[in-house]
């Protein structure tokens, strides 16, 4: 789940693709929520706070929610991918992750967040973050079912 559209037609492409391979393993879709439009009178609490109701409009009851956030967990790609296994053995109906607008999470998302993760110390735009998560959940499918994808 993730906060506008992409607007990068070669990402958005390979994104859609990696969200394809993953969901030949478990159910799985890439889900965008509605920016907040006419930002410019905005101040950035304001806006996450608009974006937030958003966002947790789109909630299950039930739902485990991951934020991508750059103050949370880093894991290796195996460990990713037992973080999942583990969400799917436990009976879990939905895990979501979900990646925020441009100023991050109202103060609401992170009350209602089960965990932070973080992809690396590094910043990457938006939509590379879906890119590279997207890539990194299909990453993990092949791990946990023992496919040559992954290499150690």
């Amino acid at each position: 789940m993730a906060v506008g559209r992409m607007q990068n037609e070669p990402l958005r492409e390979l994104t859609a693709e990696f969200v394809r391979r993953a969901g030949r393993y478990m159910p799985l879709e890439h889900v965008e929520i509605a920016d907040v439009r006419s930002t410019r009178s905005l101040d950035a609490t304001r806006q996450k706070q608009l974006e937030g109701e958003r966002i947790l409009a789109a909630l299950q009851p039930g739902d485990r929610l991951v934020l991508l956030d750059e103050r949370g967990k880093e894991m290796t790609s195996r460990e990713l991918s037992v973080s999942i296994e583990r969400a799917a053995v436990s009976g879990l109906k939905r895990l979501v992750y979900l990646i925020g607008g441009p100023y991050g999470f109202s103060e609401e998302v992170y009350g209602r967040a089960d965990a932070k993760l973080s992809m690396s110390r590094m910043t990457f735009t938006h939509e590379m973050a879906r890119l590279f998560l997207a890539e990194q959940i299909y990453r993990a499918m092949t791990i946990l079912r023992g496919e040559p994808y992954h290499h150690d």
